[in-house]
């Protein structure tokens, strides 16, 4: 059995990388740092698609290390962009991810309401 919402719209956005506008990694070796760059790309992503963190149903956090403290500090940056707002969410301790110097990488997925548009 399935369900549908004919005035909504899914989006699924690839990961938010810690990367700047000219496409280079920043904060180096900082997890909250580049956790902080990821979720501001994150929702300049979501608002491209009419979309905003409020509006996420479900997100993947991807961190490079094995180490705890580390997923747990980027942890933290997620959950404070997120506010109030409580997405179920998964998250993973990597080996590496795809950019040079990378270590926080976050994939959403939103649902809106295209109702009132």
């Amino acid at each position: 059995m399935t369900a549908s919402l004919p005035s909504t719209r899914a989006i699924w956005t690839a990961g938010a990388c810690p990367l700047d506008s000219d496409g280079a990694t920043v904060a180096v070796g900082d997890y909250a740092g580049q956790a902080h760059q990821v979720m501001r790309n994150l929702q300049e992503a979501l608002r491209g698609a009419g979309a905003t963190l409020s509006d996420v149903v479900k997100t993947t956090v991807y961190v490079a290390s094995s180490k705890q403290e580390d997923l747990v500090q980027a942890w933290r940056v997620v959950r404070e962009y997120m506010g109030d707002h409580d997405a179920p969410s998964t998250l993973l301790g990597v080996a590496t991810l795809g950019y040079a110097d990378q270590l926080v990488e976050v994939e959403a997925v939103a649902v809106i309401d295209d109702s009132h548009s």
